[in-house]
């Protein structure tokens, strides 16, 4: 299928991939073509987040999460093609607002949840949830991209997270490096701003328990215990799987290629670095 697609614009970049907007020649569909260096990404150590995305992905159809259509690879390139989620980051429209309203953070939260557990049901934790990964499909609805860091069987962390994020505009532990933001983690100062709402504060405080025996969601009863928290209570959530409720957000769009709500990228230099024998043998299966 690569060679029946043309590159348009380059969408995102990376240390090691990129995505540009292809098109295909015959039929004008537009697809996220991803690519990743082979050489870069030996060099950066990210085979095993290569193949774990890859493989996810193959497992994986569901509304919220984005759609892997095929892998192709050359001399120099890994190749993945998915469906082209033209309403940009949800980080660029949180970002925007600044924060964002109890009702809007609750529908993206709702969607994320069945996303979360329709892929702890194949044992897969996505270890990555953040604004960035999440895209908001033409009608604004929520897909999960960038599966590198997934893992066969602490999602629920990564939750409360993301959700005291939309809510209050900034994550909750902050730090100039790694290890300041781990001693944030250990001290565990939560802050919420006066007047907020109480039912959001429990949710979040309960999410963010450091034992993660007791963390919501990690009883017995699994993500069971986050659908019937009070804060989803106004959630119908049959009704969220199946794609019922309006989202809050609709992206501008002018035309099926448009890729005005991603940043602009400078487009790639030409020039390729060509895998060695044994670099491209560690991709035999791809």
């Amino acid at each position: 299928m690569l060679l029946e697609t043309l590159p348009v614009r380059t969408a995102s970049t990376g240390t090691f991939a990129r995505v540009e907007l292809a098109k295909h020649r015959i039929t004008g569909h537009h697809f996220a073509l991803k690519i990743l260096n082979i050489h870069e990404v030996i060099k950066t150590r990210q085979i095993e987040h290569v193949h774990n995305e890859k493989n996810i992905l193959t497992q994986l159809e569901h509304p919220f999460i984005v759609k892997l259509i095929s892998t192709d690879k050359d001399d120099a390139n890994l190749y993945m093609i998915m469906e082209f989620i033209p309403g940009g980051e949800l980080f660029s429209y949180l970002r925007a607002s600044r924060v964002f309203s109890n009702s809007v953070s609750r529908f993206y939260a709702a969607e994320i949840v069945c996303a979360l557990e329709y892929i702890h049901g194949k044992n897969i934790v996505y270890r990555d949830l953040k604004p960035e990964n999440l895209m908001l499909c033409r009608d604004g609805h929520i897909k999960m991209a960038d599966f590198g860091f997934a893992k066969e069987l602490k999602d629920r962390w990564a939750l409360g997270i993301l959700v005291y994020e939309m809510l209050i505009g900034r994550p909750p532990f902050r730090g100039s490096c790694t290890s300041e933001i781990y001693d944030s983690i250990m001290e565990y100062n939560l802050m919420f701003p006066q007047n907020f709402n109480s039912s959001a504060m429990d949710l979040i405080r309960k999410l963010l328990t450091i034992d993660s025996a007791s963390r919501l969601g990690c009883s017995n009863n699994g993500v069971l215990d986050i659908f019937g928290h009070s804060w989803f209570r106004k959630i119908d959530w049959e009704d969220i799987r199946q794609l019922k409720i309006g989202p809050p957000i609709i992206p501008k769009l002018s035309h099926a290629g448009d890729t005005g709500n991603f940043y602009t990228c400078d487009e790639k230099d030409e020039t390729e670095l060509i895998a060695e024998t044994e670099e491209l043998e560690l991709f035999d299966e791809w």
